[in-house]
């Protein structure tokens, strides 16, 4: 298993999109067992989708994530935990022992009017939940 954060100074990302690191964790038999910061270098919104699947991550911590990067993950056949916030290493804790607190609901807003508006109906595959709007 794989599992990546979104990061910035040891504490979980708040936007997905806009991200330029993830730290990255390697687990075996529950346990991490070596980890990594990687620079995205420069790839944002959904190409990050593939940056990840390039990476052989299956799972995905982050903090607010926009609709048009859910489907890209749903896509990557990346797992999803949204609405996640604070130390990256103690939320890759969590989830590995069932105590992760997340928010399958999480979406990012754009707070500058800048909406790019709604889903068309669809979801992605994540308990059906969507986010609201999407970043682009």
């Amino acid at each position: 298993m794989k599992i990546a954060v979104t990061y910035e100074n040891g504490q979980v990302f708040q936007h997905f999109g806009h991200t330029e690191q993830f730290k990255v964790y390697e687990i075996t038999d529950g346990k991490i067992t070596s980890s990594s910061v990687v620079d995205t270098n420069g790839n944002g919104h959904g190409a990050l989708a593939g940056f990840l699947k390039d990476l052989g991550v299956d799972t995905l911590i982050c903090g607010g994530i926009g609709g048009g990067a859910r489907t890209a993950l749903d896509n990557a056949d990346i797992t999803l935990y949204g609405g996640v916030s604070g130390d990256t290493d103690q939320a890759v804790e969590a989830l590995l022992n069932g105590s992760l607190s997340f928010d399958p609901d999480a979406s990012c807003s754009h707070h500058d009017g800048d909406h790019h508006g709604h889903h068309n109906g669809s979801c992605g595959g994540h308990g059906g939940n969507c986010g609201h709007h999407t970043c682009g």
